[in-house]
């Protein structure tokens, strides 16, 4: 696996953030209170004192049910880390941020890092006889890693299976070339639609915060529509046609590049206008833009 790669976009969509969570803490609540040697029951056989701990003053007759509730509570407190987490990664995408395999690993990393140490904190301040430290905080960091590199890679499976089986079926469904429709439609940020233009007509994106500039070909000039929406959300929609992220700030229809130079700021597109439009390729995607082409 290449680390550098981009990261997949369906790991960053919002509605697969919130299935990831909502799967993690359901995993949790499983994992810890079921599965041995983690379970509630180890937990009630290695800590035949327990009552003298006093929690909250809950426990009484039926232990196992009481250190149930109580343990889910605490879970689903721990589970908010990655809620954070997860937002703070979402904010970034959308404000354009490019996230590698790599950054994503280190990012899951800090997560259960995080937990880990939430967890030690929790045991250190409020269980009236805890564990030393250190062997308290090697015991979560344990138990932490498998409760979210288990479910991370599980969800990841699926929606990388859902992803080619998605792309599996745009490729079986053999649209007719005379039939298909030309058009290529912008929509802005509540899904409305304002302007569909012709693929051939279309020379690029430009995007500046939550706003992005069409400029497109006219028998005279090229002419721009300023449409409210954000780079990201159109470089998702347009996976699968000619229109290319090159830049933080671009996206490029391939089929009107008539000429890639390199200079000594990196790699420029020259686009099929008069006077030529030149569109600036960035690092990040500089692979892409060689697989756009054919060259890797």
């Amino acid at each position: 696996m290449d680390l550098s790669q981009k990261l997949p976009s369906y790991l960053t969509e919002k509605k697969n953030i919130t299935r990831l969570i909502l799967f993690t803490a359901a995993f949790a609540l499983v994992f810890v209170n079921i599965y041995a040697p983690f379970g509630i029951r180890t937990f009630l056989r290695i800590n035949p004192n327990w009552e003298k701990l006093g929690l909250m003053g809950f426990l009484s007759g039926n232990k196992e049910r009481e250190l149930i509730f109580m343990s889910s509570a605490i879970i689903l407190t721990g589970v908010l880390v990655v809620v954070i987490s997860r937002m703070i990664m979402y904010s970034k995408v959308k404000k354009g941020a490019q996230l590698s395999t790599l950054h994503y690993i280190q990012w899951v990393g800090v997560e259960i890092l995080s937990m880990a140490l939430f967890y030690t904190f929790y045991e250190y301040f409020f269980v009236p006889e805890p564990r030393p430290v250190l062997l308290a905080f090697r015991k979560s960091l344990l138990n932490t890693t498998l409760v979210l590199i288990i479910p991370y890679g599980l969800m990841w499976l699926y929606l990388s299976w859902r992803d080619k089986d998605k792309q599996l079926q745009a490729l079986t469904q053999q649209p007719d070339p005379t039939t298909t429709n030309l058009m290529v439609p912008f929509k802005d940020d509540k899904g409305t639609l304002r302007i569909s233009l012709k693929t051939n007509d279309l020379l690029y994106l430009q995007g500046s915060d939550n706003y992005v500039t069409i400029y497109y070909h006219t028998p005279n000039k090229p002419s721009k529509f300023l449409l409210r929406n954000t780079l990201k959300k159109l470089e998702d929609e347009f996976s699968e046609k000619s229109i290319v992220r090159c830049h933080r700030s671009y996206m490029v229809n391939i089929d009107k590049v008539k000429l890639v130079r390199k200079d000594k700021d990196g790699l420029i597109l020259e686009l099929d206008t008069t006077p030529p439009i030149e569109i600036p390729v960035s690092k990040t995607y500089m692979q892409d833009i060689m697989q756009a082409f054919g060259h890797l």
